[in-house]
């Protein structure tokens, strides 16, 4: 092997992470970017397209003679970039359109777990508020109600309040309204090759914008693994309740799944049940995931594209933790162009970049979440506290960062 030439698309964190695994695989020889963003500028060749416009992406990946294509975010998965190049016989890592459904519709993905007898959240599909009323009335607090289509991790709410769940179902065309999951969460990312399953391992990620899961909802403020305390035999027992019999489901609709299925889970007093499904890994949990797997990255996603999978995965000993640095005003409405400092690397933490962008010689804010510090160390402890000691040297104004991630 040696000279795999590899297209990520994407700019944020998630595919930083990804560039920097596929940078130290000694079998890819040449790494590309579109469009990228300021950090992974210094380790791969970056092209500025539209990530969602499966004519940009097939045009470039036929001009670098593109031996593999990585698709990072959800967005193009859903506009059928996949398909595109699978069209052109491009190897690529990422779902078709149809299968990236399960996380492009929230009520296709509740139709295929139910189909395949998945445990999940009893729900209701709404389109007008009178329905969404209806189905509210059905569930005792807290309520839950997601928007159907993609929100970027943010379409979710979760309230005591009556009144506010029925003013977001109001607010988008289609909406789930489903029972409330108890217990804590967790994500599994399994790798797919159309036939084979692989696991990674459980990792955990922090939803809400402050401490002590205050504030609104986010894409996720942190995260680490490995989860010591989750029970022995959790990955093997999702992949027999979810994994296998939802492949298995969209296999008799004829969809081929190939790339990365991530579940995330409630771990109820009844079980693991489904919160959601993504088509795409999730983001921070990706930055300490691929942080512990020994695993070389270029092979083992050049293996799903082309149906070669084999497991299982090999893991560096301990552990992981990732804090996202965030702009100011973030979820709601971010502040974008503040220069950045202290993103030099420490013995044991780096930078991850997620939205910033190149202004000049500065690297300035250009996203909610602008970057993932990752520490990493013999056990969580340690790695908590060289990350956050990483965390106290970058500065750009009006940052703010959870203090507890992993704690």
């Amino acid at each position: 092997m040696g000279h795999v030439r590899v297209l990520v698309i994407g700019s944020g964190g998630r595919e930083h992470a990804l560039c920097r695994s596929l940078r130290l695989d000694p079998q890819v020889s040449d790494l590309h970017c579109a469009p990228g963003n300021a950090g992974i500028a210094e380790i791969a060749t970056l092209h500025p397209i539209t990530p969602t416009s499966p004519e940009e992406v097939t045009s470039l990946a036929a001009k670098l003679a593109a031996d593999l294509v990585v698709i990072g975010p959800e967005a193009p998965l859903v506009a059928g970039v996949a398909d595109a190049l699978k069209a052109e016989g491009v190897p690529v890592f990422g779902p078709v359109r149809a299968a990236a459904l399960l996380e492009g519709s929230k009520a296709y993905a509740k139709e295929v777990m139910v189909a395949a007898g998945v445990p999940t959240a009893r729900a209701f599909t709404c389109t007008t508020g009178e329905e969404a009323e209806r189905a509210l009335k059905e569930f005792a607090p807290p309520y839950v109600v997601k928007d159907d289509g993609l929100a970027a991790g943010k379409g979710v709410v979760v309230t005591d309040s009556f009144e506010a769940a029925l003013e977001h179902a109001r607010a988008c065309e289609r909406v789930i309204v489903e029972e409330y999951l108890d217990g804590p969460e967790v994500s599994l990312f399994v790798l797919c090759d159309g036939v084979s399953a692989v696991p990674m391992r459980p990792a955990q990620d922090f939803k809400r914008a402050y401490d002590g899961d205050q504030g609104p909802n986010t894409g996720g403020m942190g995260a680490y693994t490995p989860l010591p305390w989750v029970p022995a035999d959790l990955t093997e027992r999702v992949m027999a309740e979810v994994v296998t019999p939802t492949l298995g489901e969209l296999d008799r609709r004829g969809i081929v799944y190939q790339g990365v299925l991530y579940v995330g889970l409630a771990l109820t007093a009844a079980g693991p049940k489904v919160v959601e499904f993504n088509a795409r890994f999730g983001d921070p949990e990706t930055q300490v995931l691929l942080d512990r797997l020994a695993t070389p990255l270029g092979g083992l996603l050049l293996d799903c594209a082309t149906g070669r999978l084999r497991g299982p995965l090999d893991w560096h000993d301990g552990a992981a933790v990732t804090v996202v640095v965030a702009a100011e005003r973030y979820p709601a409405d971010p502040v974008k162009g503040d220069v950045i400092t202290g993103l030099e690397p420490t013995e044991h933490a780096y930078v991850i970049h997620a939205g910033t962008r190149l202004d000049g010689d500065a690297v300035v804010s250009d996203g909610g979440r602008v970057l993932s510090v990752v520490g990493t160390g013999p056990d969580q402890d340690t790695a908590r506290s060289r990350a956050y000691e990483l965390v106290s040297r970058v500065h750009f104004r009006g940052m703010h960062h959870r203090t507890d991630i992993a704690r």
